[in-house]
């Protein structure tokens, strides 16, 4: 009786301390209580040995997996025959009555690198087991558990028949069409033919597998690899190669120097680059001499006021939303700008300013006072205005009431102090708070009291005053002092507007 489940395939419960184990019987012993299962699984990790033996008493529960059809019998009887002799290799696997697991003997080499684990469709197929270890079965114990899985089976086959008899006569029978169908049994067999009570019960042990792989001795194995071989590292986040970008040379050069500026006097305020480089401010004297011996070198003030006024335009048409603002699509939303000007050179910037907008079909409204008697520079710069679409006004009651896009101020100088106590400067300071517009102030003077209009932004010419917080975000514009000016004032000068000729400056 034993001899005919030979070459079955059997998955062997031995407690919670020795596991489950699966494999194909390969001998049975009789006297000695044993059991012997070939190319055995251990926990769904494939064993080490080719051969493991179990004793009856380590057996807590035991499946028929699967029992071999009649022509194998003879095969494993033979390996039986052969191979029940005293095994030399494999396991010797105890457990006491209690549950206490005891290895009797162990395999003399490891693995601990993880182990590939057999799909259920393949127990049909090919000869393998799912889940193994040599441990020993009592005859009677196998017996009673064969006898229990033909009775089931026999007991499926009656009622099969019984179901097929019992069909009713004008009941059709579902036709076969064709090979298509026959391969969709076969793989519909093969993916739900297992019965229910042969699915293993105990589930993968993912953990324990995982803790098989030791990660560190296999990097450390590659990198030794790699170093011998003298290929590249993978790298360590501290080695990383250095990335460059697309602007970055990846050439080295000599150190960056971010203070190429240099000031005569002691420096009350310090601004800085969006490139780090240090931009000191000079004193309002300084400034002065500074546009004095430009000029006296051909740097006229008509050049100046002209430089002026292209990047103050252009730093105002950004502002005013730069290309999405102004294109044809857009003209029935042309922005309107606001110009405050007094009369002095402060103001007659403003006007160049106000010529290059209203170019650039922006509708300008400027206001300047009326004066008896008005500088050349205004007075030229009046009559360039005057040939554009811009609008003048004199009284602050022709000024728009609803706000505007932007509001230009150049009322200050500070050489006319004076002007802030007039009227028509008090009346056209409250219209621009009134008027809730941003405020650009161009080449504003440092104020000892607060300024009357507070300005989102400044723009200053050639190096900065020492502006507070009143002249909000500063921007500094180049107006073309040539370097040689710059040293002869005693600054010492590198330009730091590289491709641009407006820039932001931030307060170091």
């Amino acid at each position: 009786m034993a001899m005919d489940w030979l070459g079955s395939i059997v998955s062997i419960n031995c407690g919670d301390s020795l596991g489950v184990y699966q494999g194909r019987v390969s001998a049975v012993d009789q006297v000695g209580q044993t059991i012997s299962l070939t190319r055995p699984f251990h926990n769904g990790v494939k064993c080490l040995v080719p051969e493991v033996t179990f004793r009856a008493g380590d057996i807590t529960e035991l499946k028929i997996l699967e029992i071999p059809g009649p022509g194998d019998n003879q095969q494993f009887g033979d390996l039986h025959q052969t191979e029940l002799g005293p095994s030399g290799v494999g396991y010797q696997v105890g457990i006491s009555q209690n549950g206490t697991g005891k290895v009797v003997k162990k395999p003399t080499s490891s693995s601990s690198t993880p182990q590939n684990i057999p799909k259920r469709t393949d127990v049909k197929s090919q000869d393998v087991a799912v889940s193994p270890q040599q441990q020993q079965c009592s005859k009677s114990y196998v017996d009673r558990h064969m006898e229990s899985l033909s009775q089931s089976k026999s007991f499926r086959r009656r009622h099969n028949s019984w179901s097929s008899s019992s069909r009713h006569p004008n009941q059709a029978t579902p036709k076969k069409s064709g090979l298509k169908n026959g391969q969709m049994k076969n793989k519909d067999d093969e993916c739900f033919g297992d019965d229910i009570e042969e699915i293993p019960d105990t589930d993968f042990d993912f953990e324990g597998n995982l803790a098989l792989f030791d990660k560190a001795a296999v990097f450390e194995e590659i990198d030794t690899y790699e170093r011998r071989s003298g290929t590249r590292s993978r790298g360590v986040p501290n080695e990383r190669p250095a990335r460059y970008r697309h602007d970055e040379n990846i050439l080295e050069s000599e150190p960056i120097v971010y203070r190429r500026i240099t000031v005569p006097h002691i420096v009350s305020k310090e601004f800085c680059t969006d490139s780090g480089l240090v931009v000191p401010s000079v004193s309002y004297e300084l400034h002065k001499k500074l546009l004095s011996v430009a000029e006296k070198h051909g740097l006229t003030l008509e050049r100046r006021l002209e430089m002026t006024g292209v990047c103050a335009s252009q730093m105002a048409l950004t502002l005013l939303g730069g290309p999405n603002r102004l294109n044809p699509k857009n003209v029935h939303q042309r922005p309107t700008v606001a110009l405050l000007c007094g009369p002095h050179v402060k103001g007659a910037q403003g006007i160049s300013c106000g010529r290059h907008l209203a170019n650039h079909d922006v509708q300008v409204i400027l206001f300047l006072p009326n004066f008896v008697k008005m500088l050349e520079s205004i007075t030229n710069e009046l009559s360039l205005f005057s040939k554009t679409q811009g609008q003048q006004v004199s009284s602050l009651r022709d000024l728009p009431t609803s706000p505007v896009d932007l509001v230009i101020n150049c009322l200050d100088c500070p050489e006319n102090a004076f002007l802030r106590d007039q009227p028509w400067y008090k009346a056209a300071v409250a219209w621009a708070n009134q008027n809730r517009a941003p405020v650009l102030s161009i080449d504003p003077p440092v104020h000892e009291v607060e300024q009357g209009i507070d300005a989102k932004w400044s723009l200053a010419l050639g190096l900065p005053l020492p502006l507070g917080e009143h002249a909000g975000r500063v921007y500094l514009c180049d107006i073309g002092i040539p370097q040689q000016v710059f040293q002869e004032v005693g600054i010492n000068y590198h330009s730091p507007f590289g491709c641009k000729f407006v820039i932001p400056l931030h307060s170091a």
